[in-house]
């Protein structure tokens, strides 16, 4: 998991100034190709994405920014292998994941993705821990609750772990969310509104702790969200607007 980083609530961490973390090499870990979305209606078709391009590399971190029912969460989806778009493709270092049938994309993401939602959906019936090891069960994983536990750990729920989430906070339910995320080891973690259900100050404690992932264990993330103030000096910003990704 490389270095130990803890954070628990109330805890500050500085934020690094210098620029978005990239490990060496200049190919991008994952990137999108003039990708197009369009439903199809009884009143014509709905053109959601304009020819995306996109792109990131490994250990960095990447915000996509617009309003409410702007494409983001499909545009998530679509990057991450959880929808396929209708026209362009997506990489995966140079590996192109349009061209894989649903049995391959399921063993990519179980490896390679994790996912933190803006509504946890955690299972009501199991505990803490058990929450954290699905994935990894599901990935066949090995010693998943001596590395459930460590997580947990990690991320300051070491006295929660057989709690069940109705008995969490919101912000404890998002870091457990954060520890199932990563119980597979992913290259990169996809956060669609990470912060919507909090308050602010519960937020900013939640983005701290992701910013610390990503600075200390060179985890790459992808955010997105409508809130602006999410929006920090270092990263890659994208702005969608009208079906069109731009840069900056």
């Amino acid at each position: 998991m490389g270095e130990e980083y803890t954070l628990k609530m109330g805890e500050k961490r500085e934020v690094r100034e210098n620029a978005e973390i990239s490990l060496p090499g200049n190919e991008p870990l994952l990137s999108a190709k003039g990708v197009f979305k369009i439903f199809s209606g009884p009143a014509g078709d709905l053109e959601i994405l304009r020819g995306v391009d996109f792109a990131m590399k490994k250990g960095g971190m990447c915000f996509i920014l617009g309003r409410s029912g702007s494409g983001k969460t499909t545009l998530l989806n679509i990057l991450a292998t959880l929808d396929r778009p209708t026209r362009g493709e997506i990489f995966f270092r140079e590996k192109n994941l349009t061209a894989l049938g649903e049995r391959d994309l399921a063993r990519y993401r179980n490896g390679k993705v994790g996912f933190v939602f803006q509504f946890y959906y955690l299972l009501p019936e199991l505990d803490i821990l058990e929450n954290v090891m699905l994935p990894g069960l599901m990935a066949k994983g090995r010693n998943l609750k001596s590395r459930a536990e460590a997580l947990l750990e990690k991320l300051g729920l070491s006295d929660r772990i057989h709690h069940s989430p109705a008995r969490l906070s919101g912000g404890e339910l998002q870091r457990a969310a954060i520890a199932r995320s990563l119980i597979n080891d992913p290259e990169i973690v996809f956060c669609d509104e990470p912060t919507g259900n909090l308050d602010e100050k519960t937020a900013e404690q939640v983005l701290e702790l992701i910013f610390g992932l990503n600075r200390v264990e060179k985890r790459s993330f992808c955010i997105v969200t409508h809130e602006k103030s999410m929006i920090r000096d270092f990263g890659t910003v994208y702005h969608l607007h009208e079906g069109r990704l731009e840069r900056g």
